[in-house]
């Protein structure tokens, strides 16, 4: 049997962790830049809040409603999502980390040992609760695609209370017939319209399918799909995940940039960003590419490109951001806004096999940079950084409704009145 643990509206959840007075509030998450409703609480789409729409098009209903507006913290989400993966992580043998708020849970060594699948998911709820205050639900099956299911009902049906174990013909029969074909575990929305003009509305019709007429007209991963809606597992987790070929750091600005300074420190923030990321996989490039333009929606839309060619591959910080500090001029051009910059690291490799090169002589500083990412570890993002960067950026992220970084700032620890 496998579980599978999802907070409920993760990003509105972890606002609330440390505001009790907001925990039944409506509660909505911004994007970058305070563009989009990226998450919302269930009070705020009961208040008539749509996801993935501009927030100026929402406000006036927020203000109306007195629902809650919060630009996206990353850091809270991050170490909350960590603090949250440690605390189920005990409930089980094996647990794959599927994403920032849901887990997988493997209870194929330990199935024996638990007496009550249901019990034992409503103690894993009150566990994390007591010691997160995260909201989660848990569906529990013999296969990961059912368990998808089982996840999807126990937060659909309230009088679950959070817990939804599918361990007979019976109930699983009723959850598929209630369930909508498009919301099936790897049926996107391209495919739900085929399935759909085939008379397949729902996941009972989709597990009725014939598999290897699913594999001739779809592909292997539909067909798998079926099989597991039947109870067959087919689907594992990868035990060791494979290694990114290209790492990006990109963002759009809060505020233009419209200085040849400015944008050499932005462009080497997302170099700090992006070689942190390959020196996480051990991974060196040597392929850079920069890439730096205005709004697609300007009078006269730019975008400027350059590749920068390294002899031997490098995830040093200090090395790509000088390299990419010489194009700059290349780039950067009086008179436009840039709204968009970014850098990409291309056609990775292994630096663990690394081919030295007897007449030339690399220019990284792998101890420097090993340091560099172990006081970044142990005191948070960019208590160490390259000066290029600079130290008051003008250009940020506009995060207008954002809160404290109540658990990685120690300017924003929660004080508590006795």
């Amino acid at each position: 049997m496998y579980a599978l643990v999802d907070a409920n509206a993760f990003y509105c959840s972890a606002e609330a962790v440390f505001r009790p007075d907001w925990r039944h509030k409506p509660i909505i998450v911004l994007s970058n830049n305070d563009g989009c409703i990226v998450a919302a609480n269930h009070r705020a789409k009961e208040a008539g809040i749509k996801k993935f729409i501009p927030y100026f098009q929402a406000k006036r209903l927020c203000e109306q409603r007195g629902i809650i507006v919060c630009s996206s913290n990353y850091e809270l989400y991050s170490d909350l999502s960590a603090k949250l993966m440690q605390v189920v992580g005990r409930f089980a043998p094996e647990q794959h980390v599927y994403s920032i708020d849901e887990t997988f849970l493997s209870f194929h060594r330990s199935a024996l040992a638990i007496k009550s699948l249901v019990r034992y998911g409503h103690l894993l709820r009150r566990t994390v609760w007591k010691e997160t205050r995260l909201p989660v639900c848990v569906g529990i099956a013999s296969t990961l695609t059912l368990t998808k299911l089982a996840n999807h009902m126990a937060k659909k049906d309230r009088s679950s209370q959070g817990v939804c174990v599918l361990d007979n013909e019976a109930e699983i029969h009723q959850a598929l017939k209630v369930t909508a074909v498009e919301d099936v575990w790897g049926i996107g929305r391209r495919i739900s319209k085929k399935l759909r003009l085939m008379n397949i509305m729902t996941a009972y019709d989709l597990a009725l399918m014939p598999a290897k007429l699913a594999r001739k007209q779809f592909s292997v991963e539909i067909e798998r799909t079926i099989r597991e809606l039947n109870g067959l597992a087919c689907k594992q987790w990868d035990e060791a995940r494979a290694d990114k070929k290209q790492v990006f750091s990109t963002r759009s600005m809060g505020e233009r940039i419209t200085c040849r300074e400015q944008l050499q420190q932005a462009l080497s923030k997302h170099v700090g960003i992006a070689t942190a990321k390959a020196r996480k996989q051990d991974s060196g490039t040597t392929d850079v590419m920069v890439f730096a333009a205005n709004s697609p929606y300007d009078e006269q839309p730019k975008s400027f490109k350059q590749m920068i060619k390294f002899a031997k591959p490098t995830n040093c910080t200090l090395e790509i951001s000088k390299a990419v500090s010489n194009v700059i001029g290349q780039l950067f051009v009086e008179g436009i806004g840039y709204y968009r910059v970014g850098v990409g690291l291309l056609d990775l490799t292994d630096m663990s096999h690394e081919q030295f090169d007897l007449f030339s002589t690399s220019k990284a500083k792998p101890e420097l940079m090993q340091a560099m990412d172990k006081l970044n570890n142990r005191y948070g993002s960019e208590t160490v950084f390259v000066s290029a960067q600079g130290t008051q950026v003008k250009w940020g992220m506009r995060r207008e409704f954002l809160t404290p970084q109540y658990t990685t700032n120690w300017k924003n620890l929660p004080s508590i009145k006795c």
